[in-house]
């Protein structure tokens, strides 16, 4: 059974998520406290485990490429790495291409989620490094698959997606987001084309929210200014 999936994030008024470009805060306002904020409402989730996509780990990791000194590895079965009863960090990497060099990420126990078509070097160099990993499919797009794997294999009953815009889009769209909890910075970004919290790369006429709904759970102002919406995600009436 997959785990329940918050997706936690932090946005300006305008739904923008690149920090850098927000407007600063105004007079009186500690900036620093509004950043504590993100942090210390994602623990009162009680998650034992966060995900994200490829460019965000890969930047957090700073691992390298390097060759393997064990045989390839030709299963595609989970593989679990020495958690220690750690919390997960999550990288939802189909091409397998962050590289990690330990077992962790930012303390947090460090498991990929990939396509069956990586290579089996690539599985050799996570299981030296003693990186745990789950498998999405052939093709790294069955999410679904994947967060069952990551509820059977590790036991884990919540998960944050605090993914970018596109990580964020493709679980909406597969219908595997349970809650949205959104904190509104006081700021505004303005500029068209920055991402926004949920940006699905699909045609057109595509919806990819279709067949849900959002309840509202709470409205809560935190210190400077900061807005903590959360929302229930159920299925769309008929």
């Amino acid at each position: 059974m997959r785990p329940k999936i918050i997706c936690h994030m932090v946005t300006s008024i305008d739904g923008k998520l690149h920090p850098s470009r927000f407007t600063v805060p105004a007079t009186g306002v500690d900036a620093a406290r509004l950043r504590k904020h993100y942090d210390e409402v994602s623990v009162r989730f009680g998650a034992q485990g966060w995900m994200c996509g490829r460019l965000t780990m890969q930047e957090i990791s700073k691992g390298k490429a390097r060759t393997v000194t064990g045989p390839g590895i030709t299963s595609r079965e989970p593989f679990v790495g020495d958690r220690r009863e750690r919390d997960l960090a999550v990288a939802i990497d189909p091409h397998g291409k962050v590289h990690y060099g330990q077992d962790n990420l930012l303390g947090d126990h460090a498991v990929a989620v990939l396509s069956e078509a990586v290579s089996d070097a690539y599985l050799t160099e996570l299981r030296e490094d003693g990186v745990s990993y789950v498998f999405a499919g052939p093709d790294g797009r069955d999410l679904a698959k994947a967060m069952d794997a990551l509820g059977e294999t590790f036991g884990v009953e919540t998960l944050l997606l605090e993914g970018g815009a596109a990580i964020n889009g493709a679980f909406l769209k597969a219908g595997l987001i349970d809650e949205i909890s959104v904190l509104i910075h006081p700021a505004v970004d303005g500029l068209a084309g920055v991402q926004s919290i949920f940006e699905y790369p699909g045609e057109p006429d595509e919806r990819p929210g279709a067949g849900q709904a959002l309840r509202h759970m709470s409205t809560e102002t935190l210190e400077g200014g900061m807005v903590w919406l959360r929302y229930q995600v159920e299925k769309a009436p008929a």
